[in-house]
């Protein structure tokens, strides 16, 4: 080995290869970037064993913690029980892949862009064409706090009236956002349910919940008429419905579907 070999520290100091081997804040937000990314994969493929695939339709993101300013989603049409960490792509505020490879949904940047320029602290965000959040918001009303877990939407979900297709501009996506407002949820009048939280594992298990309240308020309303919890119990049940627990939820389904498909558990960051 030559002399200059020896003093080129490019060569001799792994830290100048790698920055995060002398910066362990770098280091910890690589290792953030790729749990997210895992969690992501798993999201969707939550998403298709509960059978919230249909077709190209539905998104989910979630905001990159390297630059806060891009978010990682599953490329337009690849089927959700069949994504891979590889298959992700990073997309910018102007809907460009600034990372991977693979076509980006319109609706899904005009919607999620829209969601995370508003709400700085979100981190995800989720929607899909689940059957029955998609037959709910053809009826005019939001949820009721028929259970203890529909409480967790009571006071804190609105209904979006607009309904002009598909959502392809920024326009669209904004006023959105702006009907969103500080809440969890958001039912698309006529299209299904949005859900936002400061976490990925947040906003998913909310979005599962609230598909499961669509359905028990539409078994109410086939069946007879509903007892609402009366507004002071559902008020406190709804405080009680913390993002911490959300987060909980979501990793018991987290290690369900790793226990049920080994390729993802394989992959999982350590």
């Amino acid at each position: 080995m030559s002399d200059s070999a020896v003093s080129d520290p490019a060569v001799s100091d792994p830290a100048a290869a790698d920055p995060a081997v002398s910066d362990p804040a770098a280091a910890d937000l690589q290792f953030e970037q790729a749990v997210r990314k895992h969690k992501l994969v798993a999201s969707y493929r939550l998403f298709a064993r509960f059978g919230f695939d249909e077709g190209a339709a539905g998104h989910i993101t979630v905001r990159d913690p390297l630059d806060r300013n891009t978010f990682w989603v599953a490329p337009f049409g690849r089927w959700f029980g069949g994504v891979t960490v590889a298959d992700l792509v990073r997309v910018d505020q102007y809907g460009d892949v600034v990372e991977g490879s693979g076509p980006v949904n319109k609706a899904a940047f005009f919607i999620h862009s829209a969601i995370h320029d508003a709400r700085p602290e979100v981190d995800g965000a989720a929607h899909a064409h689940a059957l029955h959040a998609k037959t709910f918001a053809a009826l005019d009303r939001t949820l009721r706090p028929l259970t203890q877990d529909s409480c967790a939407f009571y006071g804190r979900h609105s209904r979006f009236e607009e309904f002009s297709g598909v959502v392809l501009d920024r326009g669209y996506g904004d006023r959105i956002a702006k009907t969103m407002g500080e809440d969890r949820a958001l039912i698309l009048a006529n299209h299904g349910h949005l859900t936002a939280a400061t976490s990925l594992d947040a906003a998913v298990w909310w979005f599962i919940s609230m598909e499961r309240c669509f359905q028990s308020e539409l078994l109410v309303l086939a069946t007879g008429e509903a007892s609402p919890i009366p507004h002071e119990e559902a008020a406190l049940t709804a405080s009680q419905h913390t993002v911490e627990y959300a987060e909980l939820c979501f990793s018991a389904l987290y290690e369900r579907i790793m226990a049920e498909q080994p390729d993802l558990a394989a992959s999982r960051p350590v």
